[in-house]
């Protein structure tokens, strides 16, 4: 999947609070969740794509060490972007 440019300036905007922030846990969380989402969608379709379901799984175990960082550190934080993703834990 390839985002554009413009969809990624408006994760990270929306998510990091500036287009210039893409490296935060936040923008990150937001662009792996973007990504997760389209990959589901993939596989629901092509049920045998193995490689694309070991790229899937991947994303979802970096998305759980940044959402439990920041869980960790920043309790506010994650619960905002659990509430503004509709993410469930």
């Amino acid at each position: 999947m390839h985002l554009s440019s413009e969809a990624k300036r408006d994760i990270f905007k929306t998510h990091g609070g500036d287009v210039k922030n893409t490296g935060g846990s936040e923008s990150q969380i937001a662009l792996f969740t973007k990504r997760i989402d389209h990959l589901t969608e993939h596989l629901k379709v092509n049920k045998k794509d193995h490689a694309t379901e070991k790229s899937l799984v991947r994303l979802v175990g970096q998305r759980k060490q940044l959402l439990n960082y920041l869980k960790m550190y920043h309790i506010e934080r994650y619960r905002a972007i659990i509430s503004t993703l509709g993410l469930r834990k």
